[in-house]
């Protein structure tokens, strides 16, 4: 039985010139970042942008990692969120889902397998999430994404974001009722729709 290699040993043929790990590596790791990075900057361009990033930065070994204090995945997650917040702070604003020429949010269908009606219904949940994402602090928002989102231990988002684990079980608990309050007025859409 053959086992897939592990980041590292993907990372060390990476750095002897494979390019067949690279793209393993990437495929691993790419909608994971792409939808880490949407979630933060609510722009698709923005989050591919980041994520190719991310990736040629890790090519080009113009990020220092060390396997040693920790895992591929949860460094390249640390990335990304380093990359938003600089597009961030370079636009002094946070970039809003993209709109079509009615200003309605433009967003994927979250369930390709769906009907016409709970395509809509998953539309429309999504932006209602992104918007409520949108108005949290980015410290609490960086820490729900990466509990609820990604599923990733409270040491794993510790080291990512260079947090005490307290610290991030504070946050995870102010961000969800930040977004609990934020989400407010779109269960009471939802209430008076149905």
């Amino acid at each position: 039985m053959v086992t897939e290699p592990d980041d590292n040993q993907l990372l060390r043929a990476i750095r002897q010139g494979d390019a067949a790990a690279f793209q393993s590596l990437y495929w691993r790791h790419r909608s994971g970042l792409y939808s880490f990075a949407l979630l933060h900057c609510g722009a698709p361009d923005v989050a591919a942008d980041v994520v190719q990033d991310v990736f040629m930065g890790l090519l080009n070994d113009s990020y220092a990692f060390d396997p040693l204090r920790g895992m591929l995945a949860n460094f390249l997650y640390g990335v990304a969120r380093n990359l938003v917040l600089r597009h961030a702070r370079q636009n002094e604003r946070w970039v809003q889902p993209d709109e079509d020429e009615d200003g309605d949010s433009v967003v994927e269908p979250v369930n390709e397998a769906a009907g016409p009606l709970a395509k809509v219904l998953d539309i429309e949940a999504t932006e209602h999430l992104q918007r409520a994402l949108s108005q949290l602090a980015p410290h609490y928002r960086d820490v729900l994404i990466l509990f609820e989102l990604h599923e990733l231990s409270y040491q794993e988002i510790a080291g990512i974001c260079q947090l005490e684990i307290g610290t991030v079980r504070s946050r995870l608990s102010r961000g969800r009722a930040a977004l609990s309050k934020a989400l407010t007025p779109y269960r009471a859409l939802d209430l008076n729709t149905a």
